[in-house]
């Protein structure tokens, strides 16, 4: 359950987006995936439609429909703020690197790679003790 000071600061947060009650479309649909029959028999999962930016959003991380309602709405207004702001947000930032660290290397950057860990071994080797 989230708490009245929460759901304050989520109010703020729209308010600043400019994202007002009236312009939302909200609808549940039924969920999916971890959780077991609750979430895949209720309608808990909440899509929230913003009329004047055309932004979309789905959020059904939680078994609590009320929660949901509220974490979409949070979601939404960082929406709008980022796009307002023009950055990136933390989550597609995180997604980004991901994307980077999976991309495969290029035969030059594998190559350097492997040379730079034959030349590290070599200096462990020198390490090892002396067997007479």
């Amino acid at each position: 359950m989230i708490s009245p000071e929460t759901i304050q600061r989520i109010k703020e947060m729209m308010a600043l987006a400019s994202v007002y009650e009236d312009d939302l479309k909200e609808s549940f649909i039924l969920g999916g995936g971890p959780g077991g029959q609750k979430t895949n028999k209720t309608s808990n999962v909440v899509r929230l439609s913003h009329d004047p930016s055309g932004i979309q959003v789905r959020f059904g991380e939680n078994r609590s429909r009320e929660t949901n309602r509220w974490l979409a709405r949070r979601m939404l207004a960082e929406i709008i703020l980022d796009k307002e702001n023009k950055r990136k947000s933390s989550a597609k930032q995180a997604a980004e690197k991901i994307r980077r660290q999976k991309r495969r290397r290029s035969r030059r950057q594998k190559q350097k790679m492997l040379d730079e860990k034959h030349a590290h071994s070599k200096i462990k080797e020198l390490r090892r003790p002396v067997i007479v």
